[in-house]
This record gives C-alpha cells, sequence and structure tokens, in this order.
C-alpha cells in the first residue's frame, strides 16, 4: 500500500552555481505565464500521467520528471506561492536567507495525482487499477440487437464481456499459490525512495512495492504476479420498457466497471412507432364498412376489440388511450392509432355481382356510371339486361330457400 505523506527535504541551499542553476516552472509544465489554473492542472495531469513510475517502470528518468512537474505544479497550483515565485523569478531566488515557505512544506508526488484526479485508491496505487485506466477495462462500449417488441417491453438480455477482475489462481494476492512475499530489495522493505532533483531530495514512495514493504518472489503464473486477469463473464442487461434505436444507457457493472449500451433496434412488420405513440392498420370488409360490426387489433401487450360503426369510411383513425409504449424519461404510456383501410374484393362470385348491380340501381347519389349498368332517361341507374335481373331474382331467391332450410333444420 502506499503510504499517505511522504517528505521533500531541502537538502542545502549552499550549493554549487551548477546545482544551482535556476528552474522555470512554467517551461516545465509547457504553459505561458498568464496560464489559468485550469490549464495548469491539466498541463500537470498529462505530464504526470506520461512520466508516472507505473507506466515507465524503471525508467529513472521518468521518475525524475516525475518528481519534477509535480514540484512544479506543487507551486503554480497555490495562488500565493505562485505570486512569490513570480515575484523572485525562480525557486533559487529563495534560497538563504530569503527563505521560501513553499519549498519547505510536505508533500507526496503520489498523493497530490491521486488525490487531483480521483483514479486510484486511497490507500495505494495498484497495477490493476492502473491496467483498468490504461487500457479501458474501466469503461466498455457495446451495441445490443433488440427486436421491435423487446425495446417496446422491456427485455432481459445476457452478454458476455471482457472484464478485469480477481485471479482465481492466486485471489489477488499475485503469488503462486503456497509461496511467501519477501522484503522489497529496491528500497530495503521501507516502502520509500529517495530521488534528487537539483537542489531538492524527494522522497516518494517505492515504484516497485508500492509501498507495501514487500514484493512477490514466486508470481502467480495465471495473472503475471498482477492479481487479476481479463475474464469473460456473462451479465444480465435489464433492457428498460421503452428504448429507442441508437439510444444509449449506462450499466454499473462494479465499482469501477461501467458499460455503455448502444441498442440497434428492428423494424416492426407492424408497428410503426413515433416516439410513445404506435400506429398500425387494420383492414375491414365492405360489408363491415357498410354495417358496422367488430373487429381484433392487435396491441402490443394483447389485441384488442374495435367496434366498426356503420358507415366507416377508409383511412378512419382510432385511438386507444395508454396503450402505447412506456416512456422512459416520464410517467405513463404513449397510445396507440389504429389505422382502418377497407378491403374491396377484387373478384367477385356471379351471386355477389349480381348483388351488387341491385344495390347500386337502389343507389340515388352516384355520380358517374357503374360497370354493367346504363343510365335511363330520367338519369337512374338500371340493368342493361334482363339476365342481371334473372340473376339478382335467382339469388334473392336462393338466399329465401337458404333461410327456410336453415330455419326447419334448427326448428
Amino acid at each position: 500500500m502506499l503510504s499517505s505523506k511522504a517528505t521533500l527535504q531541502c537538502r542545502t541551499f549552499f550549493t554549487s552555481p551548477a546545482s544551482n542553476s535556476p528552474k522555470d516552472y512554467y517551461k516545465i509544465l509547457g504553459v505561458p505565464k498568464n496560464a489559468s489554473q485550469k490549464e495548469i492542472k491539466s498541463a500537470y495531469y498529462e505530464l504526470a500521467k506520461k512520466n508516472h513510475p507505473d507506466t515507465k517502470k524503471g525508467d529513472p528518468q521518468a521518475q525524475a520528471k516525475f518528481q519534477e512537474v509535480s514540484e512544479a505544479y506543487q507551486v503554480l497550483s497555490d495562488e500565493n506561492k505562485r505570486s512569490q515565485y513570480d515575484q523572485f523569478g525562480s525557486a533559487n531566488d529563495f534560497s538563504g536567507s530569503h527563505g521560501f515557505e513553499g519549498f519547505s512544506s510536505s508533500f507526496d508526488p503520489e498523493e497530490l495525482f491521486r488525490n487531483i484526479f480521483q483514479g486510484f485508491r486511497s490507500q495505494g496505487f495498484h497495477e490493476s487499477d492502473y491496467a483498468d485506466s490504461q487500457f479501458n477495462f474501466g469503461q466498455q462500449n457495446i451495441s445490443m440487437n433488440l427486436s421491435f417488441e423487446q425495446a417496446a417491453r422491456g427485455v432481459n438480455k445476457d452478454i458476455n464481456i471482457s472484464v478485469m477482475d480477481t485471479c482465481a489462481t492466486c485471489n489477488g494476492s499475485r503469488s503462486q499459490p503456497g509461496s511467501k512475499m519477501v522484503k522489497c530489495n529496491y528500497c530495503n522493505g521501507t516502502g520509500f525512495q529517495s530521488v534528487s532533483t537539483g537542489p531538492f531530495l524527494m522522497k516518494s514512495t517505492c515504484v516497485k512495492c508500492h509501498g507495501t514493504k514487500v514484493t512477490v518472489k514466486d508470481p502467480c503464473k495465471a495473472c503475471d504476479g498482477k492479481g487479476s486477469t481479463i475474464q469473460r463473464k456473462k451479465v444480465t442487461v435489464p433492457v428498460p420498457a421503452g428504448v429507442e434505436d441508437g439510444q444509449t444507457v449506462r450499466m454499473q457493472i462494479s465499482k469501477k466497471k461501467e458499460l455503455f449500451i448502444t441498442f440497434k433496434v428492428s423494424k416492426s412488420d407492424y408497428f410503426q412507432r413515433d416516439g410513445a405513440d404506435i400506429h398500425s392498420e387494420v383492414t375491414i370488409s365492405l360489408s363491415q364498412a357498410a354495417l358496422g360490426g367488430t373487429i381484433k387489433a392487435k396491441g402490443l401487450y394483447e389485441d384488442h376489440p374495435i367496434k366498426i360503426a356503420p358507415g366507416t369510411s377508409s383511412h378512419v383513425r382510432i385511438r386507444l388511450d395508454g396503450k402505447g409504449i412506456k416512456r422512459v424519461s416520464s410517467y405513463g404510456y404513449g397510445d396507440h392509432y389504429i389505422n382502418i383501410k377497407i378491403q374491396i374484393p377484387k373478384i367477385l362470385s356471379p351471386k355477389q355481382k349480381a348483388l351488387l348491380l341491385a344495390f347500386a340501381e337502389l343507389e340515388t347519389d352516384t355520380s358517374g356510371t357503374v360497370e354493367g349498368l346504363i343510365q335511363t332517361k330520367n338519369g337512374k341507374l338500371s340493368t342493361s339486361e334482363d339476365f342481371y335481373l334473372d340473376q339478382i331474382k335467382s339469388a334473392l331467391n336462393e338466399s329465401e330457400i337458404d333461410a327456410e332450410k336453415s330455419r326447419k333444420k334448427n326448428g
């Protein structure tokens, strides 16, 4: 574990001119002298992340750079220290009798990095934590295919994802089962190391044991001594009812793992969606349109009985309140709109044709002509041949005979 404190000690201010050369903290961070605190913070973060001991293991130059940018940020991020630094020009101008309280304070570069950017555990910086941030195991983006009904009603779907999880072989100890930890030979078991940066001696957490004072003698072969491995796991995603195509939701898998799921919703052959409302079509017969009746319309959750009023025209729209899709970001449901379509028969039997001709003959508001009828002198439509009249009479007589037979049978 990392220690929460480390000390920046003044080695001596009476050094040779070569070692006492001035430091330009603005240049170290790569920012102008009028840089805002936001710019300073951003520059520090990029440099500290780039040169962090866990990013470049065993690189003394990177470690020295990490200490240096931390020192620069520690001064420039404090308005009082920055003002004094700007006034005197460099760190060396504060040496001797002047003194500079900003450079004699204690701070730990590791702790500074953690406190500002919250990406690490308060008790230490671990390889598994850094692996999550470096390889994006903390956040994962996936696409999920849904049918129209699944998106509208909601569904639980299982997916397989890669996660960084505790090694099943060593249970996170990083050691081969049966082996023991040994004293860190890099820091001699102190948990700290000292690095010289110009006129300063900086004490920081050991980059090898991360302050734990011990190291792994026999690393776990399954996880290569990291304590965690990339594993495939099945996760059940509770898809909320009402999600739309292209919508992205966030799912917390664990404390360090977030899953961003973008939905791809297929179109329905029956329903059309408009926000939380749905639209569908039903067809009715010619006789239902003229005489009225009832039909069943397929709904999102159940079938609905629909009453057809006599004289219903094509493209009449019927609204079913609250029978649409659940609203994701608010309460309630949308509506279901049913569009009525009259199905006209393309092929008629002789009886159907004869009856329709008889019906057309009785109509008084027909404009134009009807195939099979002629217009008489008084403007009425009539059959052009007695043949059709015979057919009509025959159809009506057969209907009466069939009705009489049915009555006798039931009687």
